[in-house]
Order: C-alpha cells, then structure tokens, then sequence
C-alpha cells in the first residue's frame, strides 16, 4: 500500500511537465557542480518557462473551445470530436492502477532504452506520456496481461515508443532548430514527419513562410501575432455570424454581443501563441545547458525531446498556415466520410491547432509556404481518418463514445491493438522483448552512429 501510494505521487508529479522537467534541469545542474544560486535560478526558471508556456496554451484552448461548438452550430453537424483528454478520463475509472505503473516504470524504460540503444532520446513531455500510458494499459488489460506481465510489456512498449517517436522526428527537427541539441516529444509525430516529407516533395523553390512580401501600407502583417490576431478575427466572425446572436450570446458571451465576443476571443488567442512563444524562449534558455549534466551522467549524448510549442519560435507564421491548412483538411475529411457514410469525425479546433500548426513548422522547414500549406493539409486528412480507424480497436474495448486525436495514438493503438487481437500475452511480450534486444545489439555491432550530429 505505501508503496502503491508512492508510485502514485510519483506519477502525479511526472504528469506535471514543468516540474518534471525543471527535475531534470535539478539533476543536470548539480551533476555539472554549478555554485548553488545557479542551481536554484536554472531549475526555477525552467518550471518558470514551462508554466509560461502551460498558461499560454491555457489561454489558446479557452479561446478555441467555444468555436468547435460555434462550428457545429453554424453547419448543423454531429459526430465524435477525438479528443484524449475525454478518452483518458473515461478509461482511469477501470484502467488507473496499471496506467500509473506502466506510466512509472516506462520513463524508467525509457532512459534503459536510451543508454543502451542508439535512440538516444529522453521524452519529457509527462502529460502526453501518461495518456499514451494509458492506451497501452487499456489494450494490453484487455488482451489479457495482468500482474507483473503486464506492467513489464507495458512499460517496456512505452519505453520504447518515448524514444522511437523523437528519433523519427530529429531529421526534421535539425532542420528547425539548426542543431542536434533539442527533440520533439508529443503524440503528433507521424502527421509531422508525414508533413516535412510532403514538405521536400512539393516546395521546390518556394520560399519560407517567415519571408512575406507585403506591400508597404500592409507591412503589418509582418507581425507574427498582428497577422494571426487579423485571420482568427475573420474565422471567428464567420463562423459566430453563420451561427448566429441568440446561439453565441445565450451559450458563450454572457449577453455581451457576439461581435464583441468573437472579436476579443481572437485577440485572447493570439494574446496565447505569444505567450507560448515566450514560454518556449525561456525554457529552451536553461533546458539545454542544463540537460548537459543530466545526460552525462546517466545516458551520454542523449538530448531532451520537449512539447511541440518548443518549435513554434522558429516560424510563427507557419503556425498559423499550419492551423488553417489542417483545419481544412479535416473539413475535407469530414465530407468525403459523410460521402461514404462512415462515422463522422469532426474537426477538433484543439487538436488541428497544436498538432496542425506543428506540422505547418516542419512542412515549411523542408518545403516553404507551399510545403506547410500541403504538409498541414494532408495532417488535418491524417487525423481525420486515423480515429476512423482506431475506432473498432477501442470499440472492442468497450470505449465507444470517443477516440483519441493524435497520430501516433492512432498509429501505436492500432498496430498494439491488432498484436493483441492476434497474438497471446506470452508472444506479446516475447516480441517487445526481442525489439529491445535487437536494438541493443545494433547498438554494439554496428560501426556508425545512427543519429546524425549537427550540419
């Protein structure tokens, strides 16, 4: 029972990026022997950071929530909208116990995975780690693991997806960022790196998002936080008129006019993104150095894999494109299931913003403007058909009424979910193991490094 409750508190400090994180700047500064105020202004500044960034995400959802239902409103439409928050709440009530320990013991994994393999990636993104906990624990429980099994095939999984994703992720990554010092930990991956793919396929010769050529009197527009305030200010009015006064002052506004509301919900969500930009700035500040220490000493060379916000500050503009372009792609998406009268996946503003715009980053790094409008738009199609997909493998489970929206949720459930299908607890775990031994051996026989150094 102590220890069950230990592990417990354990897991709800993880779930907290900025304390996790600003644990490892802790560990990381006092492994490098820095003088003790430098400990204290490092490890505070990253929490700082991070809560900067949480409170400015805060301020984005607020501002987003209202216009899935305005949306829903204005074109009269019903289906599931994915969402991972909703999933995860459902599923603790049955799940809590094994999620929290396989949650516990795959960071744990997950650093074994990195010092003894080349995937030298360390995920520090505790929120989206415990939801991915979570689905593991669900589709393995009902496979049929449980006890000791099912902890040690849960975590090792999770193990290793938390230093998979990012290593799929850093080709890209090197290129945003200019270096090899930071990595990309959220459940977006696979729409991402399908975006930096279209990205190298379709933007030859197209210049980046951040190079506007804009016409004197409309240089304005050349601010990142102007140009977003100015787009989301036609979205929301659009989209409040289509649904019209009654709706949006009677459920959202408070009788304050809905002109009024849609336009101060705009600004309130550019007033997000530049406070998630600063956030990302001061964390990246102490993460770095910090980390140094850190890796150092428990898995040299390994870089710190952070939430998708830490890649916004290198092209707000692409953000926003990102945004659009995916958004639009679910719209796209949601019309051609209604065409073939498949359960209709709505587009959730949440997910197309921080994914989407994401994957608007890494479209533009390999592709300009033409490969964050493409890259974004062929994400907003991905996770629109994925939850389609996952749908049946959570419907076996008994969770029908919603599905998680991310890829690589979609991605892991459904090859975790058919393994289970298939395979008995016994070959499950067999073949976890046997991945993480290969990669081991690779590790040692193999005569070049696999990640690349910086260019």
């Amino acid at each position: 029972m102590i220890l069950q409750n230990l592990l417990q508190f354990v897991v709800d400090v993880m779930k907290v990026p900025s304390i996790l994180v600003g644990l490892v700047a802790l560990f990381g500064l006092i492994a490098q022997k820095k003088s003790f105020p430098d400990v204290i202004k490092g490890t505070i500044k990253t929490i700082l950071g991070f809560l900067v960034l949480s409170g400015g995400a805060s301020v984005l959802v607020a501002s987003l929530t209202p216009l899935g239902d305005i949306f829903k409103q204005a074109f009269d439409v019903q289906g599931i909208i994915p969402n991972n928050e909703a999933m995860v709440s459902i599923a603790l009530a049955k799940y809590g116990a094994p999620t929290t320990l396989i949650m516990a013991f795959g960071m744990v994994a997950n650093i074994v995975v990195a010092r003894f393999t080349r995937l030298k990636y360390i995920y520090l993104s505790g929120h989206v780690t415990f939801y991915m906990a979570c689905m593991v624990a669900i589709i393995l429980s009902v496979a049929g693991f449980e006890g000791l099994q099912l902890i040690y095939t849960g975590s090792l999984t999770l193990g290793m997806l938390m230093a998979l994703f990012p290593a799929i992720a850093q080709p890209y990554m090197r290129k945003i960022v200019g270096n090899d010092q930071v990595a990309l930990a959220h459940t977006g991956t696979v729409g991402y790196v399908l975006s930096g793919w279209i990205g190298s396929l379709v933007g030859k010769g197209s210049k980046s998002t951040e190079e506007m050529n804009m016409p004197k009197n409309l240089s304005f527009l050349r601010d990142s936080t102007i140009s977003i305030s100015l787009t989301m200010m036609v979205i929301y009015l659009v989209l409040s008129i289509s649904a019209g006064k009654e709706y949006v002052e009677s459920h959202f506004s408070s009788g304050q006019n809905y002109l009024v509301y849609s336009f101060i919900q705009a600004i309130t969500f550019a007033a997000g993104v530049f406070i998630i930009l600063q956030g990302v700035r001061l964390i990246l500040a102490e993460i770095v150095p910090a980390f140094t220490g850190f890796s150092e000493k428990l898995v040299p060379n390994a870089r710190p894999a952070l939430d998708c916000p830490i890649v916004f500050p290198y092209a707000p503009n692409a953000v926003l494109v990102g945004f659009i372009s995916s958004f639009i792609g679910g719209l796209v998406g949601l019309f051609i299931l209604g065409q073939l009268k498949w359960v209709l996946i709505l587009p959730g503003v949440v997910p197309h913003f921080f994914c989407g715009a994401t994957a608007g980053v890494f479209g533009n790094a390999t592709g300009g403007k033409r490969g964050a409008m493409i890259g974004a738009f062929a994400h907003g199609l991905l996770i629109t058909f994925l939850p389609v997909a996952l749908i049946p493998v959570l419907g076996a489970l008994g969770l029908t009424n919603t599905t998680f929206s991310d890829t690589d949720f979609g991605v892991a459930g459904i090859v975790l979910g058919n393994m289970a299908r298939y395979m008995t607890p016994g070959i499950i775990t067999v073949v976890m193991t046997g991945i993480f031994a290969l990669l081991v051996i690779y590790n040692f026989v193999a005569k070049k490094p696999v990640l690349v150094e910086d260019e």
